[in-house]
């Protein structure tokens, strides 16, 4: 293997660009997703033996045979001191594809990220468990990595990651930071939590919560009193909630119910949008705060009524997704279209925006 691999090329010219993935695919030019849009990188499309040479150079032999006999791989690349790298490698109609999410090297902050107050009081918390939400490529892991930033400069703790890969790297500042990666490290992620409360930590961050076994786990070792941060692929807070519960047979509800109001924390739910001046992307939040009345409708299955807690509840710090969306467009951080796009109640919020700018145009579609 080379110093400097040949896909290196395409990192760098997406590094530039400030990209945030780059897509390998026969038959396509190299693309790099510019802003949330997807730009070929060049006009002559990969051809199939191009593309296995950049690919199958990163690969250790045993990556190469899982990529060949399970036809998927996921792993972290780490391209010197420039950037880290999420690989998933993959088979298609058309042969091999991949896909690199770049993990800047640098850990961002709380502050860097104008994260609101509460997410950092919840990141002070001794124990119970705190959701980061959101669709894929939403920043999810930027979030994460900025709660366990403020961790690690603040508690003398142990803060133990479980994830798959390893996504940003924490060198340990006033915390004792363990990564520990599903494939190498543990069989499963199951495996990784079973043995994690014997390791003696005070914080936990579980890159992805899948199946319920994962989830009980979770929930007991936040009710044992420790900070479990998870995330899951959900789009609010109430639904997250739900999720959670519907994940586990109906006999075994009632149980879960009971073990999530008591552990849980809070739910930040966030989408990224692009901004007005089309240089770069804001987190929207949605942040529920675990209270005894949030934690009583939980129990008593009434989590319709979530919703309108998080709209009285801004006093500790609650907001809806679309409270949040009205801030912003309100402050110009971001156009009326891009916000009606993310909004959950697009009627109501249709007002808003005829509200907040009477020059805005309905879109044809959202008229009666």
């Amino acid at each position: 293997m080379t110093d400097t691999p040949r896909i290196a090329t395409w990192f760098d010219v997406l590094l530039d660009k400030k990209g945030s993935d780059l897509h390998m695919a026969v038959g396509y030019p190299p693309l790099g997703r510019i802003r949330g849009e997807l730009v070929p990188l060049r006009d002559e499309p990969l051809t199939t033996e191009e593309l296995e040479e950049l690919l199958f150079e990163l690969c250790s032999p045993e990556q190469k045979r899982q990529i060949v006999e399970e036809l998927d791989l996921d792993f972290a690349y780490g391209y010197g001191t420039k950037a880290r790298f999420r690989a998933n490698y993959f088979y298609r109609m058309t042969g091999i594809g991949a896909v690199f999410r770049t993990i800047p090297s640098k850990v961002l902050s709380l502050e860097d990220l104008k994260t609101p107050e509460v997410v950092r009081k919840m990141a002070d918390r001794r124990s119970g468990l705190v959701l980061v939400t959101g669709p894929t490529g939403s920043g999810k892991s930027t979030t994460l990595a900025g709660m366990i930033n403020h961790i690690n400069k603040t508690r003398a703790s142990h803060v133990l990651t479980i994830e798959d890969p390893v996504e940003f790297v924490h060198e340990s500042l006033k915390a004792q930071v363990t990564h520990r990666e599903v494939g190498p490290h543990a069989s499963s992620f199951a495996t990784a939590i079973r043995s994690a409360g014997r390791e003696d930590p005070n914080v936990i961050l579980i890159g992805e919560l899948r199946t319920s076994e994962t989830m009980k786990l979770a929930l007991q070792l936040a009710s044992f009193g420790v900070l479990v941060f998870a995330t899951v692929h959900t789009n609010s807070a109430p639904a997250t909630i739900d999720r959670i519960i519907n994940t586990f047979p109906a006999d075994e509800q009632g149980q879960v119910r009971g073990m999530l109001a008591e552990s849980l924390a809070g739910i930040v739910a966030q989408q990224l949008l692009k901004t007005a001046d089309g240089k770069g992307r804001v987190a929207a939040l949605e942040i529920l705060v675990g209270s005894a009345a949030i934690a009583a409708m939980i129990r008593e299955g009434k989590v319709f009524q979530i919703a309108s807690k998080m709209q009285a509840g801004q006093g500790q710090g609650m907001q809806t997704l679309d409270m949040h969306l009205e801030r912003l467009v309100k402050d110009d951080v971001i156009l009326p279209d891009a916000a009606l796009e993310k909004a959950q109640d697009k009627e109501n919020f249709v007002k808003v925006l005829q509200r907040l700018k009477p020059e805005w145009e309905v879109p044809e579609t959202l008229k009666a």
